[in-house]
């Protein structure tokens, strides 16, 4: 996430939502099933926390998004510890994500563009057939700060992403309209690369968009469960989600403006996503909700060398990994 708050829009900024068609989540939900002796709590959240009416939308092995995270931990160890914006680190994220999606069916191209005297890529995967005219559109920023690897910012929501898209074809799902999956470069010099590729759109093809839905820091330490209040429908299909598992979401306001849905956003696009917390500390009410540790950050390695794969919760880049899957299925019916 993008530290500078400097385009944070004022609250006084409405855009133009356009609704996204969804089945109702059905009433009910299943209870959380108690932990074994010596089971994994992450493993209970992928097998146990599932509403029972997500029969059609599969669930992300944390242990696949997992080896995602290790894969770019190990990218930028072997790259002067970072993943950033026009440096080696990048680059071989790029390909890393590009050859999975590649092997999978995708059809994926890069676009160029130039930040700070270096050059940078955002990476488009489509998957084939669904309408045209009808766009569900994710996205992640693939880029780390060069202060540190980027394991929770952003290589949580850019793991879960692709593990999302990988479960796409491996379930062959043929959904009504299509899906288009993004990994944006340069997000942490303020939202280059996906402030790029909105700008690259004419009117038609942004209209094309039914909705943008954004991933960025998904697997916080301390962690809390936020959801975008943008577009109605979108919101409503998270928090659903969400609520399903008996899991209480906040509004997230940390990052409102600072990340990759903004530029969208801006072009009247309807946006919406999840977000587990960054330098903001939780509340003794958001600890009784969510547990973790009252007056620590939600990610105390937000921006720093610290940030690597021992920087993220099992548990909530489980429960958000799931969700992303969910709101996919739901919103591209």
């Amino acid at each position: 996430m993008k530290l500078p708050q400097s385009v944070k829009l004022p609250e006084s900024v409405k855009l133009p939502r356009s609704p996204l068609s969804g089945r109702a989540l059905t009433a009910g939900a299943v209870a959380v099933a108690t932990l074994m002796a010596g089971g994994s709590a992450a493993g209970a959240a992928s097998a146990a926390e599932r509403p029972a009416a997500v029969a059609d939308a599969p669930d992300i092995p944390v242990a696949n998004v997992k080896a995602h995270l290790t894969q770019l931990q190990s990218i930028a160890t072997a790259n002067g510890g970072n993943r950033a914006h026009g440096r080696p680190g990048y680059q071989a994220s790029l390909d890393y994500v590009r050859a999975e999606l590649d092997a999978a069916g995708f059809t994926t191209s890069l676009q160029e563009f130039t930040a700070s005297g270096r050059t940078g890529y955002n990476l488009i995967a489509d998957w084939p057939g669904g309408d045209a005219d009808q766009v569900v559109m994710s996205g992640a920023h693939l880029d780390s700060v060069t202060s540190g690897p980027g394991i929770n910012d952003n290589g949580s929501g850019s793991s879960a992403v692709l593990e999302t898209a990988l479960a796409v074809a491996r379930s062959g799902y043929q959904p009504t309209k299509h899906l288009r999956f993004a990994w944006w470069g340069a997000e942490e010099l303020g939202l280059v690369g996906s402030s790029h590729y909105v700008d690259s759109l004419g009117s038609a093809d942004r209209e094309k968009i039914s909705g943008y839905l954004n991933f960025d820091m998904i697997g916080s330490p301390n962690p809390g469960y936020f959801v975008y209040d943008d577009d109605p429908t979108i919101e409503k299909t998270f928090k659903d989600y969400f609520a399903g598992l008996g899991i209480t979401t906040e509004i997230e306001t940390e990052g409102d403006g600072r990340s990759d849905h903004a530029p969208f956003k801006n072009a009247g696009v309807p946006v919406g996503g999840l977000f587990s917390g960054a330098d903001y500390r939780k509340t003794s009410a958001q600890a009784a909700e969510w547990g973790g540790t009252v007056g620590e950050p939600f990610d105390p390695c937000y921006h720093s060398s610290c940030d690597t794969t021992a920087n993220v919760d099992d548990t909530a880049l489980d429960r958000n990994s799931d969700a992303i899957a969910y709101a996919v299925w739901e919103l591209s019916q």
